[in-house]
């Protein structure tokens, strides 16, 4: 069975309400109706020590999420934007991510070969973009498979206080990507379970 590991980059601690975390749980909902089964953390929950190893010694609970994205087969990665940019949550997550370069075996595979990877992001003023390409591209770099279509996102009237976990109704297009998200995270997972990527060092001889 297919499995979802969201990872909330929120800014916000606890069951504090969270624009996010919303848009987490919909795209967590929307693979479930693919038969995908889902679970979730807050990152900023959980005391993530700075570094680039997989374990950064005494009191890092880096370990343990990175045990729950490798027996995930998505990894759903949600982000607000602050001032243009992911948030700082979200960038420890990437750096912490980068330990996997150096654990790529003698035959070329990463261990998230395999593993695909699907971005939500909220916020309100412009950045959506750049956010999305800052996450794909890392998240791409370090061996995740990226599905078709837009990552699932909402950005509010600029300067203004209305923020995603106080819209009563989700826009349409907002619904939309999602189920496209969803639809291809799961096609592209399974897909990849059943044929995962061959040896690039094999290729060559």
């Amino acid at each position: 069975m297919l499995s979802a590991f969201g990872l909330n980059c929120t800014l916000k601690r606890g069951h504090e309400p969270s624009s996010t975390q919303k848009l987490l749980d919909q795209l967590l909902h929307a693979l479930e109706g693919y038969g995908v089964e889902t679970s979730c953390e807050r990152a900023i929950d959980h005391d993530i020590l700075p570094g680039v190893k997989t374990d950064e010694g005494p009191g890092d609970a880096w370990p343990a999420l990175r045990q729950r994205i490798d027996q995930a087969g998505i990894l759903v990665l949600a982000t607000p934007i602050w001032m243009g940019q992911p948030s700082s949550v979200a960038k420890r997550v990437l750096e912490r991510l980068d330990a996997v370069l150096g654990e790529i075996d003698d035959r070329g595979i990463y261990p998230t070969f395999g593993k695909v990877a699907v971005i939500g992001v909220v916020g309100n003023e412009d950045g959506a973009h750049h956010v999305t390409a800052e996450l794909y591209q890392a998240l791409a770099d370090v061996g995740f498979t990226i599905p078709a279509g837009s990552s699932a996102y909402w950005v509010g009237e600029a300067m203004q206080s209305k923020n995603y976990v106080d819209l009563q109704q989700t826009p349409e297009a907002v619904a939309s990507a999602i189920q496209t998200l969803a639809c291809n995270a799961a096609h592209l997972a399974g897909l990849l379970q059943k044929q995962p990527y061959p040896s690039p060092t094999r290729a060559r001889e």
